[in-house]
């Protein structure tokens, strides 16, 4: 399994909210720093926007910010919203098609696999995550 584009400049736009979470809502322009190109990055916020994850706000103090404490927002939050769902394989979802379903012998495992990933993103907050990289950054 590998995350595309979506995935990882989606968690990297929602890190560098909750980085700078204390000053307001940021204009897209200030948001250069993440690298990523500003019409890709706009329509990232905008997933992460539907998806109840970024506010924004017009006007001259307009921009973009995390719609909840950093705390509050998991990478699994931020994959979903960019990615979907995420499965190790078609068959582990409720409305799978696959005519091997009911008979193959590996599904319990990419079930579980799926299960327990999602249950790993799930667990990991920006709040955790900028943390991380704080201490990182203090122990070198």
């Amino acid at each position: 399994m590998k995350l595309s584009t979506k995935g990882r400049y989606g968690l990297t736009a929602m890190l560098y909210l909750a980085r700078h979470a204390d000053e307001g809502p940021l204009p897209l322009r200030m948001m250069d720093e993440t690298g990523i190109q500003p019409d890709y990055l706009e329509q990232l916020l905008a997933s992460l926007r539907k998806a109840g994850l970024v506010c924004t706000s017009r006007g001259a103090q307009g921009g973009y910010s995390l719609a909840r404490a950093p705390e509050d927002i998991t990478v699994g939050d931020v994959i979903s919203a960019t990615e979907g769902p995420v499965r190790f394989c078609e068959c582990d979802s409720e409305d799978a098609t696959c005519s091997w379903r009911e008979h193959c012998d590996a599904r319990s495992v990419w079930v579980s696999l799926s299960q327990k990933m999602n249950d790993l993103l799930d667990s990991i907050t920006l709040a955790s995550v900028l943390e991380d990289l704080n201490k990182e950054a203090s122990d070198a």
